[in-house]
């Protein structure tokens, strides 16, 4: 190999997928023309929305697709001066793994959920550094503690689901890293974790990565942690590359729509001012806890209760955003559901001057009109057999029983509407739509019911940047037109910057500090506080 050559190079890559159906097999263009390269030692970011083609890019690069569904119609991919399109099979096995790693993007996914982490990683060294497996444990032990995990000889015999998300994604940068290869590709590596552990991950590889002289192609859609972590970026739409450079060069002078696009798509603060103190509240919570049963404690020993909520205190008035954060566990979605009585909690709760955990199972019932959530995951919230009149309608049948089916239907068409949604749509399935489509029909089963008080779990933690940008518009318009007030919960600091006008911040199901949100991340007192402000990187934008 010359030594000015790259070390990864794709030039002019085009691929399509066989799509099946009933006339016939037919064929889809995902990738058109990729070119790109990666320097020895180098870091480049692979940069676009979903269904741009980034990770389809990266496994046509190890050969890990289909072949019966996927075909190369021309095009390269020379690595180390080798074309990794015409290797056989059993040379291209040598490669993955031994000379190119790869950290994929669900962890608990892509671990066996039936075999210890430390045999896992041990697999790779068996398989391409011919160890026994007592050395290859050895070795494991010895990659779990360079990869930041405490105790690493208690860990090495667990099973994933007994580790937490960032120390499954540490246990797969230490199989990708484990036979020392020179390239390693990291497909989300970030998106599903905490910010305080996403800094921790960033860190880990940047060190990792000095230390091996390794090469790394980084797929995201996270554009801050590109400013932070990469050298080079490719930009990348409907499967072709519109544009790359340095990181700091396209960043500064985006030439392609799209990259402004992506650039522009930050959330932006767009909010009406916090009501005055004497407003009226819509929610009040006093000394609200949780706790739950322990795990068994034997035959002769008591289940230790494990409490999940500490004596939380909250108030919440007509128009008003509350923004609550924290780490995982931190309790924010447990308060969520003891708030709404969706599980069984402690303390004082009024919403619209009810106090729900009095309230018999028939009033509570009648009162839920009044407070509703948008979940989390928005294709996992809407039952795939109900068609999105129905979904939508769910609630007015419930609440509004006497309405006739043309008045529910105007309702609902009235909900769509109001999220921007056509009413056409209304006798299609949620499999049909686009994620943030979702999302708004999520929204809009909420707004049916016309409440006063939304809980936002993680709204847009699942959205492409751009469309997340859409949603959170949304979601302040509707605030400023109808002065709903949300309990908005989210691990994403720029989030609550653009859309709370106070913040809460939980850790172990502690308050830790609260306060008007500019003002708290400015100037936040507590270290924790600190340490997540200083993990997002939105510290210079609040003081903007």
């Amino acid at each position: 190999m010359n030594i000015n050559s790259p070390l990864l190079s794709v030039k002019n890559l085009h691929l399509s997928f066989a799509v099946p159906s009933v006339q016939g097999a037919s064929e889809r263009d995902v990738l058109r023309g990729v070119s790109f390269e990666v320097p020895a030692g180098g870091r480049v970011a692979l940069v676009g929305e979903s269904g741009s083609g980034k990770s389809v890019t990266a496994l046509t690069i190890l050969r890990l697709l289909d072949m019966q569904l996927a075909r190369v119609h021309r095009g390269e991919v020379m690595f180390d001066g080798r074309s990794l399109l015409d290797l056989p099979e059993a040379k291209m096995r040598a490669i993955r793994g031994r000379e190119i790693g790869m950290i994929f993007q669900e962890p608990m996914s892509a671990l066996n959920p039936l075999h210890p982490v430390g045999k896992q990683i041990g697999e790779t060294l068996i398989v391409h550094e011919g160890m026994s497996k007592a050395a290859a444990r050895v070795r494991a032990i010895e990659l779990l503690e360079r990869t930041g995990i405490r105790e690493p000889q208690r860990r090495v015999d667990a099973l994933p689901h007994q580790l937490s998300g960032g120390q499954r994604q540490r246990v797969m940068i230490a199989m990708a890293l484990a036979c020392r290869p020179r390239l390693l590709i990291a497909d989300e590596p970030t998106t599903a974790l905490d910010v305080t552990v996403q800094a921790q991950i960033l860190e880990l590889l940047a060190d990792l990565q000095r230390e091996m002289g390794l090469a790394v192609l980084m797929i995201t859609h996270d554009l801050p942690l590109v400013r932070r972590f990469a050298e080079q970026v490719v930009v990348m739409r409907h499967g072709e590359v519109v544009e790359q450079g340095a990181v700091g060069a396209v960043f500064a002078h985006p030439e392609h729509a799209y990259t402004r696009l992506l650039l522009d798509s930050a959330p932006v603060r767009d909010l009406l001012d916090a009501p005055s103190d004497n407003a009226p509240a819509v929610l009040t919570a006093q000394a609200v806890g949780c706790v739950r049963a322990g795990q068994d404690g034997g035959w002769f020993k008591r289940a230790t209760p494990i409490v999940t909520l500490h004596n939380v205190d909250l108030n919440l008035r007509a128009g008003e955003t509350l923004g609550v954060v924290g780490e995982s566990g931190s309790g924010k979605t447990t308060l969520a559901h003891v708030l709404l009585r969706l599980t069984p909690g402690e303390g004082a709760v009024t919403i619209a001057g009810q106090d729900w955990h009095r309230l018999e199972a028939k009033a509570l019932r009648n009162a839920r009109r009044m407070a509703q959530i948008v979940f989390q995951d928005p294709f996992a919230s809407l039952s795939p057999r109900m068609s999105i009149a129905a979904i939508v309608g769910e609630g007015l049948q419930v609440h509004e029983p006497e309405l006739s089916a043309e008045a529910r239907q105007a309702r609902v068409v009235e909900a769509l509407e109001e999220v921007g949604l056509d009413a056409d749509m209304l006798w299609r399935y949620p499999h049909e739509f686009s994620g943030g489509q979702r999302q708004r029909i999520a929204i809009a089963r909420a707004l049916v019911l016309r409440p006063r008080l939304i809980v936002l779990d993680e709204p847009t933690s699942a959205l492409d940047v751009s469309v997340q940008k859409q949603v959170l518009s949304l979601l302040q318009d509707l605030q400023r037109r109808h002065g709903l007030s949300y309990v908005l919960i989210s691990h994403d600091l720029r989030v609550i910057r653009a859309m709370a006008h106070r913040v809460m911040v939980l850790r172990d199901g502690r308050v830790v500090e609260q306060g008007e949100t500019l003002d708290l991340l400015q100037h936040p007192s507590e270290d924790y506080t600190r340490s997540l402000v200083r993990a997002a990187g939105v510290l210079d934008e609040a003081a903007a």
